[in-house]
C-alpha cells in the first residue's frame, strides 16, 4: 500500500512538472529534406510535397545508418578561442520565478556580484540556417593542476538536458573539477546563447521537422568531437562524456563514433529516439504533430533511426575498455522505464562494460531535492572511480 501511494504521488508530481510550461508549440509536420541534402542525394532531390515523402525519409535514414562514419565524421575547426563574458541564464520558459531569476543574474553581473567566466567558442563543423547556432559555446571548467606533473590530464564533456538553461549542470562540472577532471559544459544546438531569437524554447533541437532534428544530432556529435580536439591541443589525454536526457542521446552517438571517449555517463537513456518522442510527456506537442499527419509510432521510430542509439549499438559495444554508467528512474514519464531497461538489456547482451543506478523518482523530479543530490552522487562517484581506473590502466 505504501509503495502504491509513493508511485501515485511521484506520478502526480512528475506530471505537474512536465505540464507547468505554457509555451510548448504544436508545429505542423515538415520532412526537412533540405537539412540533409548535403549528405543524401535522395534528400537533395526530394520535396516536401513528395507523395512518397515518408518512404523517402525512411530510406534516407537507412543510408545514414549505413554510412554513419561519413555522416558523423567532421573536419576539425580552425578558430578555437576562449572568450570571457558574464554568464546569462537564457531561460526556456516564461514562468515569473524563472524570468525573475534571469533578471537577477543580469543585475548581479552589472553590480559585480557575478564575475565573468570563460567559454570555448568555435565555428561548428555543421552549418545551419541560423548563424547564432553555428558558433559553438562551451563553458570551461579547468581543473586545479595536480602536484604530480606526470599525471595524465583528464577532461569530460558535459551535455545537459533538452531545454536546459545555461546554468544547468554547472554544479556537476565543479564536482568533476574536485576529482582533477576538467570539464567543458557544452551548449547543445539551439540552446541558450545558440538559440535563434525567434524561439522561447530550444524547439529546433527536437521538433516535427524531421530533417532538422536529425541534423541537430549530427551537429551535436560534431561539436562534442571538436571539443575533444581542442582539449588535446591543451595537453589533455583522457576523455569522457556525460549527458542527461537528450544530452544522453547525443553523448551516446558521439561515443559510438569517437574511441577517445572512454568514460560515458548516461543520465536517463533510451535505445530509440522515436519511441521517446512518441511516448514521453515532454514531447507530447511534437507527437501531436505526427499523429495529426497520420504518422504512427512505428513510422516515427523509422524516420528517426539515424539519431537513435540502437542504430550504433554494436559500434558502441565493440570497445570493451570503455566504462559506462546508465541511470534511470522507475517513474520517468519522459524516458519511460521500459526504454531504459532496453538499453541495459542491449548492453548485457553485447558484453558492454557498464553499471546501472536507479533513482527513486521520475525524469523532471531528478532536478528536485533530494533526488538531484542522489543523482549527483551517482554521477560524481562513477566519474571519480572511472577516471581513476583509466589512469591506472594507462600508467
Amino acid at each position: 500500500m505504501l509503495a502504491k501511494w509513493y508511485a501515485d504521488w511521484m506520478i502526480r508530481w512528475e506530471t505537474e512538472l512536465t505540464t507547468r510550461d505554457t509555451n510548448r508549440v504544436v508545429r505542423p509536420l515538415e520532412w526537412g529534406f533540405d537539412w540533409l541534402a548535403d549528405f543524401s542525394p535522395l534528400a537533395a532531390e526530394s520535396r516536401e510535397d513528395s507523395p512518397d515523402a515518408l518512404a523517402r525519409m525512411i530510406e534516407i535514414n537507412h543510408d545514414i545508418v549505413a554510412r554513419g562514419e561519413e555522416f558523423y565524421g567532421y573536419t576539425t575547426p580552425t578558430d578555437f578561442r576562449l572568450e570571457d563574458r558574464h554568464p546569462e541564464l537564457f531561460p526556456t520558459n516564461v514562468r515569473p520565478e524563472t524570468l525573475a531569476q534571469a533578471q537577477q543574474v543580469r543585475e548581479d553581473a552589472v553590480s559585480g556580484k557575478l564575475g565573468p567566466a570563460q567559454f570555448l567558442r568555435f565555428t561548428s563543423p555543421v552549418r545551419t540556417k541560423y548563424p547564432e547556432n553555428d558558433i559553438v559555446n562551451a563553458r570551461w571548467y579547468p581543473e586545479t593542476p595536480h602536484k604530480d606533473p606526470k599525471r595524465k590530464k583528464q577532461a569530460i564533456i558535459v551535455m545537459p538536458q533538452w531545454n536546459a538553461d545555461a546554468f544547468s549542470h554547472n554544479a556537476l562540472c565543479s564536482i568533476y573539477n574536485r576529482f582533477g577532471v576538467a570539464a567543458l559544459r557544452l551548449s547543445k544546438p539551439y540552446h541558450d546563447i545558440r538559440r535563434p531569437a525567434e524561439l522561447e524554447r530550444s524547439d529546433y533541437a527536437v521538433s516535427s521537422n524531421v530533417g532538422r532534428t536529425i541534423a541537430a544530432c549530427r551537429q551535436a556529435v560534431h561539436d562534442i568531437r571538436a571539443c575533444v580536439d581542442w582539449l588535446q591541443t591543451q595537453g589533455y589525454e583522457q576523455f569522457g562524456v556525460m549527458g542527461t536526457s537528450l544530452g544522453s542521446c547525443y553523448a551516446f552517438m558521439a561515443a559510438a563514433f569517437d574511441p577517445r571517449l572512454q568514460v560515458c555517463a548516461f543520465n536517463h537513456a533510451s535505445t530509440n529516439f522515436g519511441d521517446v518522442l512518441w511516448q514521453g510527456q515532454s514531447t507530447r506537442h511534437v507527437q501531436a504533430a505526427f499523429e495529426r499527419a497520420g504518422i504512427t509510432q512505428d513510422q516515427v521510430r523509422a524516420i528517426f533511426m539515424a539519431n537513435s542509439p540502437s542504430s550504433v549499438m554494436d559500434r558502441f559495444a565493440a570497445d570493451k575498455t570503455r566504462q559506462s554508467l546508465v541511470i534511470y528512474a522507475p517513474w520517468d514519464l519522459t524516458f519511460p522505464r521500459a526504454l531504459s531497461l532496453d538499453v541495459l538489456a542491449n548492453f548485457k547482451a553485447r558484453g558492454v562494460n557498464f553499471e546501472s543506478r536507479i533513482l527513486p523518482c521520475g525524469h523532471y523530479t531528478t532536478g528536485e531535492s533530494p533526488f538531484k543530490f542522489i543523482d549527483g552522487w551517482y554521477l560524481g562517484s562513477f566519474i571519480h572511480r572511472a577516471y581513476k581506473k583509466m589512469r591506472e590502466r594507462t600508467a
